[in-house]
């Protein structure tokens, strides 16, 4: 599974979990609403925002919702270890 896919399961198996839209993990994840409409539209982001998200979703996933088998772990980061 390529990046951006792996970004837009994360995205979606989150927010049907917390029964919320995308675009609320984006508001959550980033402070902006559209940034998970726009890599399911075809658009790409930069590398450095992709490791930020995978950062932010290794952080925040909920202990009861199992990892997306398709996409690889996602370690916590530094400060939430």
């Amino acid at each position: 599974m390529d990046q951006r896919h792996a970004l837009i399961t994360l995205a979606d198996t989150l927010a049907a979990h917390q029964g919320v839209t995308h675009f609320a993990i984006s508001m959550r994840a980033l402070g902006k609403g559209d940034f998970f409409k726009k890599l399911k539209d075809g658009g790409d982001c930069r590398t450095a925002t992709a490791a930020r998200l995978f950062r932010w979703f290794g952080d925040h996933w909920p202990t009861d919702l199992e990892w997306p088998r398709a996409v690889p772990p996602s370690g916590k980061s530094k400060e939430a270890a």
